[in-house]
């Protein structure tokens, strides 16, 4: 055994080396793997492709200005040739098959492999859709359809094709912004246009049609929605497609009906391909080199590539132009500037979120229990992890472990869910002692005021502390009261009778502070608009004071040199006794929207869109009344008040951009001078 050990120890020492070796290759890929928050912000994972092959031609044939790719059933990659105007299939390890199409084809852009295994090609060039066999027979051709439904003048060049299992041919043309073209492939009968694209107008846009002329108008380019880029279709007929540009949907999943089923929320203006894998799962590839998986309800799982810098770096591209999945799930991209392809192979923690995702779809929800803590515990930041977890403890119906899922992957909408289950639980277990305890609290409420109404012991206590102490501040606070029933009263007696004052108005003005400080970090978790444990104090002062500022200063101004009655301090306690309704009912909506979800949310809209209104019908009457206005002369005031705001926000904003770049200035001749310097 002595003798073994220096074996022994030789072997752990490299069983330790190449877990380290093996552990280091993942990490120094060329490209970084992203996940998506439940905030919607991009946070680094494990990888979860790696590269497995690349493959710069079949055999000797080399690929040129290749535009589009699909696997077949029996593992052969078919590649749209577009340089060479040819179809070239091979294998995955970059054997030659086959190569057809030479002598018909001018420029194929998109191909299509149907479920009878019938290959479908777009020609821009000759402006056809060619059917061939697998082994690469002509046995179809398909030209500009001739129904007057198509239009005249509509173009027919097409770049993308698709089939569907009931032989229908969907044709995505350059230039023709109706839709997609649908196509029957039995009859060529041209059977509509397919789900366009809606028109992106831009706010500008709108503008300009609101006060230009007719003849303005018709010199203006007609804004006509984006051509779809790539499309594809699943084995349940469900059609995917991609556009590009700003202010379109950039990823479609359509039903017969042509309407999108998905919700997905894409931060890139390119992308180019999209395909299907064996879980429903969604992989767009970007023409700037980034891959994206999503769910089949469009949840993020991974995005990871990125643009080649010109080192030749394998995962990264110069211009993606399309992907493909084999059975296996080996994802393979198309550079069609390094005419090239690479295949990807998932990863174990790629493999473990899968996995995880299959068991829930299947609706083994206990079994997918363990792989989503797994993944959890190998990265505690994967938010899609924790709403799987919590999607599987909801279906368990273990409520309150799918509340705190839910909570930390920040989905409102499945908290909403468990949260209303865990109410209802309470409610059953609690319902007679919370009736009780509510009949108590009226019980007690009466007491206390028949005795008040018969003995008056509050009233004769605060009469006598203001009549001997003469407590002049805490009547001047609650005198605010008075704006629930009588504020005309009110605002008279501010401006007229020395009630009220600007101290306690500052105090009124404080408890407004605290209360928007609570109303945005502990409003209920679905309703809230700030993520979780961040806060921004400052930013929040400055902004809350500067902009009380603003408001009354820029109201005493305009009313000051329009006849204006009202000094600054009736302008500054009215306005801020005119949040009464806030103080009063406020606090009660945020805490009831700790116990609210999604269903009785119109509850607290509708509370707080009466609080609000209450609010500006108050400061309303205060300009007015103070200020001896008529109705329209306050309504113009009020609107000239909002003017020179907006005045004062962009000169405050132009004065911040003058001084940065007067700084940046200074620094960059001081950074000269010290280079200078040192370069003596």
């Amino acid at each position: 055994m002595k003798k073994r050990h220096p074996y022994l120890l030789l072997l752990l020492i490299g069983l330790l080396f190449f877990t380290q070796t093996a552990d280091v290759v993942e990490a120094n890929t060329a490209y970084k793997t992203f996940t998506e928050d439940g905030y919607g912000r991009y946070v680094e994972t494990q990888t979860a492709y790696t590269v497995a092959e690349t493959i710069v031609k079949f055999g000797d044939e080399l690929f040129s200005q290749a535009q589009d790719m699909k696997i077949s059933e029996n593992g052969f990659i078919y590649v749209a040739d577009t340089g060479n105007g040819r179809i070239l299939v091979g294998t995955p390890t970059g054997d030659f098959i086959r190569s057809f199409g030479e002598d018909v084809l001018k420029k194929p852009t998109g191909l299509f492999i149907s479920h009878d295994e019938v290959i479908y090609v777009a020609d821009e060039v000759a402006g056809k859709i060619f059917a061939f066999t697998a082994d690469g027979a002509l046995i179809n051709t398909f030209g500009r359809p001739d129904s007057i439904l198509f239009g005249e003048t509509a173009n027919f060049t097409p770049l993308k094709v698709a089939v569907d299992r009931r032989d229908n041919i969907y044709v995505i043309s350059r230039g023709n912004s109706n839709g997609i073209i649908q196509i029957n492939a039995n009859t060529g009968q041209f059977l509509g246009y397919f789900a366009p694209n809606a028109t992106a107008v831009s706010p500008l846009t709108v503008f300009r049609r609101a006060i230009f002329t007719e003849e303005q108008l018709s010199k203006m380019i007609d804004i006509v929605p984006a051509t779809s880029t790539n499309l594809n279709i699943d084995e349940k007929g469900l059609v995917y497609n991609v556009s590009q540009g700003e202010r379109v949907e950039a990823i479609r999943k359509l039903n017969v009906a042509g309407g999108n089923i998905l919700d997905t929320r894409v931060s890139d203006d390119f992308p180019t391909s999209i395909e299907i894998g064996s879980l429903e799962n969604i992989f767009v590839a970007s023409e700037t080199g980034f891959i994206y998986e999503y769910t089949s309800e469009g949840n993020l799982l991974f995005v990871f590539g990125g643009q080649d810098d010109g080192r030749q770096r394998v995962g990264l591209f110069r211009r993606l132009a399309a992907i493909a999945v084999d059975a296996n799930d080996t994802l393979y991209a198309l550079d069609s500037d390094r005419n090239q392809i690479q295949s990807f192979q998932p990863t174990e923690f790629a493999e473990l979120v899968h996995d995880a995702l299959l068991l829930y779809q299947n609706g083994d929800y206990a079994e997918s229990k363990a792989p989503w803590e797994e993944v959890i515990r190998l990265n505690s930041l994967f938010d899609f992890a924790y709403q799987g977890l919590g999607e599987a403890f909801y279906k368990d119906e273990q409520y309150n472990e799918a509340l705190e899922s839910f909570r930390q992957a920040k989905y409102h909408e499945g908290y909403s869910d468990a949260y209303w289950e865990v109410r209802n639980v309470w409610m059953r277990e609690h319902i007679m002692t919370l009736i009780f305890a509510i009949v108590l609290l009226v019980a007690l409420v009466k007491v206390l005021g028949y005795f008040e109404r018969k003995y008056r012991f509050m009233r004769r206590f605060t009469t006598h502390l203001t009549t001997t102490y003469r407590l002049k501040f805490l009547q001047d606070i609650f005198f605010i009261r008075n704006m629930i029933k009588h504020p005309i009263d009110t605002y008279y007696s501010i401006q007229y009778e020395n009630k009220g004052s600007a101290l306690a108005a500052s105090f009124w003005l404080f408890i407004l502070y605290l209360i928007y400080i609570v109303d945005k970090y502990f409003t209920g978790f679905i309703f809230r608009y700030v993520r979780d444990g961040e806060y921004q104090l400052g930013m929040d002062t400055a902004l809350f004071f500067g902009m009380i500022a603003l408001v009354v200063g820029s109201n005493y101004l305009i009313t000051t040199i329009n006849d204006g009655e009202g000094t600054f301090k009736h302008v500054y306690t009215g306005f801020i006794y005119a949040f009464m309704p806030y103080f009063l009912f406020k606090p009660f909506i945020i805490l009831i929207s700790n116990f609210l979800t999604y269903n009785e949310a119109y509850l607290l809209s509708l509370a707080n869109t009466i609080v609000y209104t209450w609010v500006a019908v108050l400061i309303f009457i205060m300009i007015k009344e103070m200020n001896d206005y008529t109705i329209r002369e306050t309504i113009k005031i009020i609107l000239i008040t909002l003017f020179m705001m907006l005045i004062v926000v962009l000169s405050l904003f132009i004065v911040y951009i003058l001084v940065v770049q007067m700084l940046q200035f200074v620094i960059s001749v001081f950074n000269e001078g010290v280079y200078r310097f040192e370069n003596r």
